[in-house]
């Protein structure tokens, strides 16, 4: 169950490029409503390692599709 299953976002078929990646799941939480904190905080996890721990952390905030 992802931390924020009521956010979900659109992967597949989109650029798969990082930063484009990092910008869905950003504008996804705004839209949401969460913290300039909360979206720190996920930004820091997902760049905090390699492409794949991105897409995992993705997974583990959000519901993806």
């Amino acid at each position: 169950m992802p931390k924020y299953p009521d956010i979900t976002v659109q992967l597949t078929g989109k650029d798969g490029n990082a930063f484009n990646i990092l910008g869905i799941c950003l504008r996804a939480m705004r839209q949401a409503s969460l913290s300039q904190e909360e979206r720190d905080a996920f930004y820091a996890e997902a760049t905090s390692g390699n492409y794949d721990h991105l897409l995992a952390t993705c997974m583990e905030w959000f519901e993806v599709k």
